[in-house]
């Protein structure tokens, strides 16, 4: 059985009670859609401006701006304490902002209360009620408002049909695994339709393969109901194989938006391209321009390129490449290629990580670079020692300053 529920996160689930009864008005059966995917809400643009929290001298989150198109699955990525949970709290209106507003569909709801915003929310520990079986639990925000029996029973059905837990309707809350819990949680917060479903971490607990299968099913579930997702996340796999954009976050501020593809290809600075994965950052002076090429001159000499962008001038800078890109092969002469980066150093660590052989490899001059080579059939690690010569393409070379 899961912790029960913070105050917080009572006031979200029981929100549509306070609707309910200011309204006045019971919901016939007649009204609700029918318990089938809904094709394009129509609904859901969040747009921050501006958002800034202060807890003392300390500045949580700093100015941040974001803007969400209806549907879309979007990512707040970043370490802990980097402001993300912070910012989803003032989104959902447990949090009240020192500076800045929240649009709903060009609307300012910065002062509205969360009953008023009408937000599903799901939460890292479920926040499942432990006294109501799992039918009761989902049918909740439908009971608040007041929605007829028949209603209720048709809209909980088509819920716990989509996420697969049919045979569960009678089921004791306290008496469900944590996948189950949070099968429920996720059926709560969609049951009636939210145009946008905050989730907050929403599979932390969980091991890694249930985490992978939720992944799927959450995603799945997002585009056939058409849904706006802000999810929080410190997992930059989870937030790369969900999101359409992701925003990484440190500090209380967005250092880059864009698609998974874009953040891990293209980080716009070091930290972006450490967090998001293993990443060689190789320094050295950057030297000038050659036609539509750069070069980075390294202590020991050498030099390596990569495509000339906007950003590039003289300095000091990093050459970002990551450990697949990278190949190595034994040898000590690293024979020069216009299209390609080489550098010969020495093995110092081969890790089997199961799929893939990790190498750590020593320059001269240079701290080591990382390689990551498939884990194929006939394959048979390069003993420790063993010269090599490493080589990648310019076209997947990036430079980015060092922020010296």
């Amino acid at each position: 059985m899961g912790p029960e529920p913070r105050q917080s996160e009572r006031d979200m689930v029981e929100m549509d009670s306070v609707i309910a009864e200011r309204s006045g008005t019971a919901i016939k059966a007649a009204e609700p859609a029918p318990p089938a995917p809904i094709a394009g809400l129509g609904s859901g643009a969040v747009e921050l401006r501006g958002l800034t929290k202060r807890y003392g001298e300390e500045t949580v989150v700093d100015d941040l701006a974001a803007s969400i198109a209806p549907g879309e699955f979007f990512s707040l990525l970043g370490p802990s304490g980097s402001g993300k949970t912070t910012t989803l709290m003032m989104v959902a209106g447990f949090v009240r902002p020192d500076g800045g507003t929240v649009l709903l569909d060009g609307e300012d709801i910065a002062a509205l209360p969360p009953q008023k915003r009408g937000f599903g929310m799901v939460f890292q520990n479920y926040a499942i009620f432990p006294h109501l079986n799992v039918f009761e639990n989902i049918a909740f925000p439908l009971r608040a408002r007041h929605w007829a029996k028949e209603a209720i029973g048709e809209r909980v059905t088509w819920a716990l049909e989509l996420v697969r837990l049919g045979r569960f309707a009678d089921r004791d809350a306290r008496h469900l695994s944590g996948g189950q819990q949070q099968r429920v949680a996720l059926a709560r917060a969609i049951v009636f339709h939210p145009p946008v479903v905050l989730m907050d971490e929403p599979l932390g607990a969980l091991d890694k393969n249930l985490r992978f299968e939720m992944q799927v099913e959450i995603k799945e579930i997002q585009q056939r109901l058409g849904m706006t997702v802000l999810y929080v996340t410190h997992d930059q796999e989870e937030a790369m194989s969900m999101s359409e954009r992701i925003a990484i976050m440190d500090h209380g501020r967005i250092h880059q938006v864009g698609s998974p593809g874009e953040v891990y290809e293209r980080p716009v600075n070091p930290f972006v391209g450490r967090f998001l994965g293993e990443a060689n950052l190789i320094q050295g002076t950057v030297m000038g321009e050659a036609g539509e090429v750069v070069r980075l001159h390294l202590p020991s000499g050498q030099e390596l390129r990569a495509p000339r962008s906007n950003s590039c001038g003289n300095g000091r800078g990093m050459l970002f490449i990551r450990p697949e890109r990278v190949e190595i092969a034994p040898g000590t002469t690293a024979i020069g290629d216009p299209g390609a980066n080489m550098l010969a150093g020495k093995v110092r660590r081969c890790s089997f990580l199961g799929n893939i052989l990790r190498y750590a490899v020593d320059l001269n001059g240079a701290a080591p670079i990382t390689v990551d080579l498939q884990n194929a059939a006939g394959v048979s690690p390069l003993p420790v020692g063993t010269p090599v010569v490493l080589r990648w393409p310019v076209a997947d070379s990036l430079i980015l300053w060092s922020g010296d």
